[in-house]
């Protein structure tokens, strides 16, 4: 019976360590530093919008520019990223959908949020019906200057020409 036992013990540790073996390490999609993500909104533009700067969160893809001057449409993408000292930058991103997949057009940070230096504590779009087929984009950003405070939402609109504002939510 003890032989019985520890035949069973070695196999059962032996499938555990060849299980272990065999599972594929993963990849992390998202870097860990990124907390709260939304992407809703439409744009488009000619191809010859302005090149503006990445974010400096390593993302792999960035929409073509061999393709300047064709029509270009795809969506919004705002996330925040967490810092060392726990506040938050909020970045936006234009996503190109492209023949061969959505791809990074542009990134830009939201400097009225870094002055603030906010712990976010949630973004959310204006509706849960996914991408919108009207240019612009509505989002609300809930965030608190001191830790112990109540969160605030500032809304992030962009209007039909691209312009972008952030402001404070009013009731």
């Amino acid at each position: 019976m003890v032989m019985r036992r520890i035949l069973m013990t070695s196999l059962l540790l032996a499938g555990w360590s060849m299980a272990a073996e065999a599972a594929p390490a993963q990849d992390a999609l998202l870097p860990a530093s990124v907390i709260f993500a939304t992407s809703t909104g439409y744009w488009e533009d000619d191809g010859n919008a302005p090149d503006v700067e990445r974010a400096p969160t390593g993302a792999d893809s960035v929409a073509n520019s061999e393709e300047e001057g064709t029509q270009r449409h795809g969506y919004y993408k705002l996330f925040a990223v967490r810092q060392s000292d726990r506040t938050s930058k909020v970045y936006l991103q234009q996503i190109a959908q492209t023949e061969a997949g959505p791809a990074i057009a542009s990134t830009i940070e939201l400097q009225e949020f870094s002055d603030l230096k906010p712990y976010v504590t949630d973004i959310r779009p204006e509706n849960s019906n996914g991408i919108i087929k009207q240019p612009g984009l509505f989002a609300t950003v809930y965030l608190k200057t001191d830790p112990a405070a109540e969160p605030d939402g500032w809304t992030v609109l962009i209007d039909e020409l691209g312009d972008i504002t952030v402001e404070k939510a009013t009731n």
